[in-house]
């Protein structure tokens, strides 16, 4: 990358989420025991589905699937913060910024199209229970997995080329805990409206896109719920449904706060704050959600122990 002096590697200086109060190394500490919890929560999640034959269907193989892109996305985000702030350091190659940008948002618009996999699956295992076996079989598992990594891939590096092709001839200072694009554009010393409107098409398509798929697979889901003669079983559908939802609102919720709100309305306080619910918080929250309102899952997880 270079600036508009032609000097290239200079780094970037990430300003951060804490400073060295006592209640800054308290929220610290907080985070790191988060960050270990998610990784434990999510492996978890993953060896219970990978070792229990029980766990050996399509929910449970894309369930497996959201782990594995949480793990990665918190272990983006949380080992350079932490080591920033322990060693008292804030840079961040311009290798290492492109990285977190490229990695970031390909493993954020992949988990959005992977929700709404999940979303289909369970629309079809409730709407049509007969024929989810020939619906969702192995072979279309594998393709909606390909293909949200695939898109989340070709946005990532989109956008992270992108970015990194500005002259950055001013402050090199990111308001923020990691490299975050809207982040980025803020500094760049070049009209960036034409990238910022590819940015916001970007937005509706990795994001509105498949939450439109979410919301009609849920309501044609509350259709067929409604209509179910037997209690137990309207009552199982609705509560495993309202654990996806829980996911998606909270996912879905939070990131369009950051890249579909107007630039003027942006306080960059707020998201850091933000942002830092999404990378950080919801990767712990997704185990804990699918676990505890999951009976199968806590069945394969007593199963797993008393051998």
């Amino acid at each position: 990358m270079e600036n508009a002096n032609g000097t290239t590697g200079i780094n970037f200086i990430l300003l951060g989420l804490f400073n060295h109060s006592q209640i800054h190394l308290f929220l610290f500490a907080m985070v790191l025991m988060i960050f270990i919890t998610s990784l434990m929560g999510n492996t978890l999640m993953i060896t219970l589905i990978h070792v229990d034959p029980r766990l050996h269907t399509p929910m449970y193989f894309l369930l497996s699937q959201l782990s594995f892109m949480d793990m990665m996305l918190v272990s983006t985000i949380v080992p350079k913060m932490a080591t920033n702030y322990l060693m008292d350091t804030r840079s961040i190659s311009p290798t290492g910024c492109g990285a977190q940008i490229f990695l970031f948002l390909t493993l954020g618009g992949g988990e959005c199209f992977l929700l709404a996999a999940m979303s289909y699956d369970r629309y079809v295992a409730i709407c049509h229970p007969l024929r989810y076996p020939i619906l969702m079989n192995q072979k279309l598992c594998l393709l909606m997995i390909s293909g949200s990594w695939l898109l989340g891939g070709v946005d990532g590096l989109m956008q992270a080329g992108t970015i990194l092709s500005f002259p950055y001839c001013h402050s090199r200072e990111i308001n923020h805990f990691f490299c975050e694009a809207p982040s980025l554009v803020r500094l760049a010393c070049a009209n960036t409206t034409i990238f910022e409107f590819f940015m916001y098409v970007c937005c509706i398509l990795m994001l509105l896109i498949p939450l439109s798929l979410i919301l009609a697979s849920y309501s044609f889901i509350l259709a067929a719920v409604l209509r179910m003669q037997s209690a137990g079983a309207g009552k199982k559908a609705f509560k495993t449904c309202s654990s996806h939802l829980a996911v998606v609102g909270l996912f879905y919720g939070t990131i369009m706060f950051i890249y579909m709100r107007p630039k003027s309305n942006s306080s960059v306080d707020h998201d850091k704050v933000v942002s830092a619910f999404y990378t950080i918080f919801t990767p712990v929250l997704n185990p804990l959600i699918y676990s505890v309102r999951n009976k199968e899952v806590k069945g394969a997880l007593r199963r797993w122990l008393e051998k």
